[in-house]
Formats: C-alpha cells, sequence, structure tokens
C-alpha cells in the first residue's frame, strides 16, 4: 500500500514556523525579520526535457516517467542528464551514498513533504546485565581526528570516540556517544567497532532506533559516473529535507575527491589565481531545503556561483555549510544554527566557514543562532572582498570572524550576546559600518603568525603579511553592554613583541560609533570601554574608561563618536522582545556612510544619518 505522501512530515517545520510567526510580529526593519528558513508552498511540475518521479516504495524497474508508476530515486540517479528533473513523491526515503555529475533540478512533487535519512532503523536487540542492549550493526563509520589536531591539547576535553562519525538516535533525539558500556546512561550510546556492536543504556522496546547507515546522501562529483563525464553544472535542489547521515548530508566535488580522513579543505593548495579552481562545478542552487543531524557538516560546497537560499541548517558538528575556493557566492535568508552539539574542541568550528580564498561570498540577511561552542561565520584563510549585511547573530563564540583575509564589508548586522560580535584577526580592510551590538564586543587582533613555521603550512601565505595587517574601518557602530558585563566594548591590541615593528595602528578610521551602558557608581571600580594598540605602554596595549580617554590615546580617532550612561533597556526600543531600533534620536555620528555600503544596506542617505543596524525615520 502506498504511504499518504500529504500528510509525510519535515523535522523542521514546527520549528521553523515559531521562528517565522515570532519574527514576523516584532516586524524587523534591517535584518529583514523574514521570512527566514524554509517556506512550504506548491511546486509546479518542472520544464524539463524528461521527468522522473520517484518514491519511497517506487519501483526500480518503473520508467518513472508517470506520477503513477514512480521508479526509485537511486534508479533515476542513473537515468538523468543535463537539463532533466527528478520529482520527488512525499515520504522517508532511507538512503545514501548516491551520485551524480549532471546539472539536474530535484524537488517535491506538489505540496508533498519528501525526507531523505541516512539512517535504518535496529529493530532486534538483545538484553544484557545491568540496564545494557546491544545489536549487530555492520555499517559502522569509525574515524579519526585530523591531523592537525593536539591531543596533547584537547585529549583531556575530548575523548577521541566523539570523532567517530556514526549517530544514534532514539525516538528522534540525538544521542552522545560514550567510551564503554559502564559508562552509558539513557541519552549515550556505546560502539564496539572491533565486534561490530552498537549498545544502548535503556530498553528499546517500543521505541524508534535510527543508527547511521550512510555517510552521505548526495555527492556532487566532477569525475565520470553512470557512463557520462562531468556538465560542470551545479544541480538545483528545492524544497527537500536532508537528515541524519553519518559525516555530511551533501557535498560537490572540485577537481579533487576527499574521504572523511582528509583535510576537505586543500584544493587549491597555497596562494592561486582564482581563475585556476570553483569552475569543476558551477550555479549549485539550495532553496528551500533543510539539513540537520550531520555528524560532521551539512555540506562541503565548492564552485563558483553557488547560492543557498531560504533554508534550515541545524544540529550539525564541525561546521554546518562549508564553503570551499568559490566565489561569487550568496548564503541569503537561511536559518543557521546549533553548531558543534557534540561538541568538540580544539578543532575550530563554525556554522558557516568560508574558506581557503573564496572571493566574493555575500552572507545576507540571515539567522544565525544559538552557536555556544561555534563561530557564526567564519572567513578564514586568503579570502577577499566579503560581504556581511543585515545578519542577525545570536549567541556565539564569535559572531563574524574573519581571518587571515582582505576586504570585507559588515554593515547592517545585530550582534547578540556573542565572546566577540566581530572578530578581525591577521586581515586587511575589513569595514565596519553600521551594526549594532549588544554584549557583542568588537575585536581587532594582529600577530606574528606568518607563513613561516606556522602549524597549518601555507594557510597564511594566502593573505597579508604581518606587516600589511592595517586599513580597517569602524564607523557608526552601535555598542552596547549590559550592567553585569564588564568588558571592554571595542579592542585593537597587538602583541609587545610587534610594538616596534608595527607603529602604525591597524585602524584607518573609528569614528561616529555610539558606546551605551550604565555609568558605575562612585567609589566602584571602573569598567574599561576601550583597549587601543599599538600603544606606549609596556604591553603595547592601554586601556581607556571613557571616550575623553580614547580619543586621548587614540589622536584623531572617534571625534565624532558620543558616550551614553545609559542601559540598554534605555536606549533601544523594545530590548525584552527583541526590538533594537532606537527608541529616541542618538545625538553624534560621522555624518553618512559610504555610498556602495548604503547600496548593500538598501538604505538611503538620509536613513544613513544614525548609528546602529536601524536607520531612524525621518
Amino acid at each position: 500500500m502506498r504511504p499518504d505522501y500529504r500528510t509525510a512530515r519535515r523535522t523542521h517545520c514546527g520549528l521553523f514556523f515559531s521562528s517565522f510567526l515570532l519574527l514576523t510580529a516584532l516586524g524587523y526593519a534591517k535584518p529583514s525579520g523574514g521570512p527566514y528558513g524554509p517556506i512550504d508552498q506548491r511546486y509546479e511540475i518542472p520544464k524539463a526535457a524528461h521527468v522522473y518521479y520517484v518514491a519511497p516504495d517506487g519501483l526500480v524497474d518503473a520508467p518513472g516517467t508517470d506520477v503513477g508508476r514512480p521508479t526509485t530515486l537511486e534508479a533515476a540517479m542513473e537515468r538523468v542528464v543535463t537539463g532533466d528533473a527528478i520529482v520527488l513523491r512525499g515520504g522517508v526515503y532511507r538512503t545514501g551514498g548516491l551520485v551524480l555529475n549532471q546539472g539536474i533540478t530535484m524537488q517535491p512533487y506538489g505540496e508533498e513533504r519528501p525526507v531523505l535519512k541516512g539512517t535504518q532503523v535496529a529493530a532486534k536487540w538483545e538484553a544484557l546485565r545491568d540496564n545494557v542492549w546491544r545489536t549487530r550493526w555492520q555499517r559502522l563509520f569509525p574515524a579519526a581526528p585530523l591531523g592537525w589536531w593536539q591531543r596533547g591539547r584537547e585529549g583531556m576535553r575530548t575523548p577521541l570516540h566523539r570523532f567517530n562519525n556514526d549517530m544514534v538516535f532514539l525516538d528522534g533525539e540525538l544521542l552522545q556517544s560514550a567510551g564503554w558500556e559502564g559508562e552509558l546512561t539513557p541519552k549515550s550510546y556505546y560502539i564496539d567497532y572491533q565486534g561490530g556492536y552498537v549498545y544502548l543504556g535503556v530498553n528499546p522496546a517500543n521505541r524508534l532506533v535510527e543508527i547511521t547507515a550512510f555517510d552521505s546522501a548526495l555527492v556532487r562529483t566532477s569525475a565520470a559516473v553512470h557512463g557520462r563525464n562531468s556538465d560542470r553544472k551545479g544541480p538545483v535542489i528545492r524544497g527537500i529535507s536532508f537528515t541524519q547521515y553519518a559525516y555530511r548530508a551533501l557535498e560537490v566535488e572540485g577537481k579533487k575527491r576527499f574521504t572523511a580522513a582528509d583535510e576537505p579543505t586543500d584544493e587549491p593548495v597555497g596562494p592561486s589565481d582564482p581563475a585556476t579552481y570553483g569552475k569543476e562545478v558551477t550555479g549549485t542552487v539550495l532553496e528551500n531545503v533543510s539539513i540537520t543531524y550531520c555528524s560532521r557538516v551539512a555540506g562541503y560546497f565548492r564552485g563558483d556561483g553557488l547560492v543557498i537560499r531560504q533554508s534550515l541548517i541545524s544540529d550539525t558538528s564541525t561546521e554546518g555549510i562549508y564553503v570551499i575556493g568559490s566565489s561569487d557566492v550568496l548564503l541569503e535568508r537561511n536559518i543557521i544554527r546549533r553548531n558543534n552539539i557534540e561538541p568538540f574542541t580544539g578543532y575550530y568550528p563554525a556554522a558557516v566557514k568560508i574558506f581557503n580564498q573564496s572571493h566574493r561570498v555575500t552572507v545576507r540577511d540571515n539567522l544565525i543562532l544559538d552557536n555556544p561552542n561555534s563561530s557564526g561565520v567564519w572567513y578564514d584563510v586568503g579570502n577577499r572582498d566579503g560581504v556581511f549585511v543585515n545578519n542577525w547573530v545570536d549567541r556565539a563564540v564569535n559572531g563574524f570572524f574573519f581571518e587571515i583575509s582582505r576586504g570585507a564589508t559588515v554593515a547592517g548586522n545585530v550582534f547578540l550576546n556573542c565572546d566577540r560580535g566581530v572578530y578581525i584577526l591577521n586581515s586587511a580592510g575589513a569595514r565596519i559600518y553600521n551594526n549594532t551590538f549588544l554584549d557583542a564586543p568588537a575585536s581587532f587582533e594582529r600577530n606574528q603568525r606568518s607563513a613561516t613555521g606556522d602549524h597549518f603550512g601555507w594557510h597564511p601565505a594566502t593573505g597579508p603579511g604581518v606587516d600589511q595587517r592595517e586599513g580597517h574601518v569602524f564607523v557608526n557602530n552601535l555598542m552596547a553592554a549590559s550592567e553585569g558585563s564588564r568588558r571592554p566594548l571595542l579592542r585593537f591590541e597587538q602583541p609587545a613583541a610587534l610594538c616596534q615593528q608595527l607603529a602604525r595602528p591597524q585602524a584607518q578610521q573609528v569614528d561616529g560609533n555610539v558606546y551605551a551602558r550604565a555609568a558605575v557608581p562612585g567609589g566602584t571600580t571602573p569598567i574599561p570601554l576601550v583597549t587601543w594598540g599599538p600603544a606606549a605602554t609596556e604591553s603595547c596595549v592601554a586601556t581607556a574608561f571613557s571616550l575623553e580617554e580614547f580619543r586621548g590615546l587614540a589622536k584623531g580617532f572617534e571625534a565624532g563618536g558620543r558616550q551614553l550612561d545609559r542601559t540598554p533597556r534605555s536606549v533601544f526600543r523594545g530590548l525584552d522582545v527583541g526590538r533594537f531600533d532606537l527608541r529616541q534620536a542618538v545625538p553624534g555620528g560621522s555624518g553618512v556612510a559610504p555610498a556602495e555600503v548604503l547600496r548593500v544596506l538598501g538604505w538611503s542617505e538620509q536613513e544613513g544619518r544614525t548609528a546602529g543596524a536601524y536607520p531612524l525615520k525621518h
């Protein structure tokens, strides 16, 4: 009997709609307020050369050209060529290891909801002593940390079994790995890789236990497959959910093929001309896609012209979206949340990582949420001309992280509850305009790291040299701190060993910013407002406790800035409901942001005469 495709459900729907309704009710202006993430809709049959219909119970021998006689997804993958489409009936497809090298479209049928799952159901269990059960499992994914992970520093914080790629779910809840049978709890599992057993610490009777059986859903390979050479065109994937995959759900290959044991970012290796990479597969598009619960990343994406729009990326481990060696990329109106859920230490996780000489990557109007053990969006190693605009970033180690790279425009964003809202490290030419920060300081730092003797080899050679890490702009931002915060709102720092070598400031311009925090009562230890370096101190860094002190330290900077001795509640319109537009006009500012910044913000010149992410209404 055919399953009821109309009632098959995406795992993300309730979570998405609660976020969507909240943000719509609040009526945000900048960021837009959504809608964000996947939107339920009816999909028309695409105008394609050939349309293949597939279903979870499709027949491998069926031609798939009639909606009433669908074939299997695996069979359709072998048949499609560039210009064709695969239309998926609703339901759960427990499949993986699919390979494709043609520029096709994949989408649902009508309003139905296809879900690709990388797990199989474990139904046969053997009861052991001490409330332990086990099942034999043949599809296991043992793994080890990559070679640069430092066990001597991190081994006491992250056990080695955490690096295996298997995942176990109990009634849809992810369990955490344990080191042996005696360590099991009702919320964990243990795997004996030598014997081929999975162990639980809870009775699995009448429970749904799912164990990973595939380490990918779909790989868009650049190699020959199914008797065809690659057409170099990326797929268009719409309205499909991918969940519960060991390693990653999606991958778009470049020139190389990578396994779970490889360093996945080594393409290109060393400083390279962008005309020589990112061209093997171009134009990949993901829209209204949900990718959740992958044991490493949601997807590795290589190739110019990538677009990921209106999608949900959630509950991943080392990264969510991983863009490598690609140019002219757009990430827009996505919900990206809960990365590093196992969690790992010493692995430098980021919910979005843009890596290795990617040029002109735009991250616009996304929700980046709930990443307390991970950076939010990290442009890392040799990137150029990034654009990060109108995003909402709440709770991350570093909201926006720009490292060993050149040229970024960061404007119109809201940063909340981050160790650093903006973190610029060993980079040049970062322009930070009209952002709102609450309990999320901004930090500009440089140090001695160079291409000589670096732990990661060639990485620093792709970015500015030690003496080139300057030219930053920090203008018209609104910095606020709660009464419990005692951190500086803005930091410019470098080590004392570089004080003579790097005597020029990192910043080209700092002006028109507003610093808001409650005044400290008399007799109380003052709270630093700004740290500044290079400075004529032993540490090469000096601390200013007021805006006047800062102007004395940094001659010619912050002439148009303002200090407000007010709590954030007195500055913002509705702090408790996430409204960060201003209660009233804030005096000051340094005029208007440059025309090119106003253009990416979508603001008029009049709207640009303000501090923070929300233009005043005139």
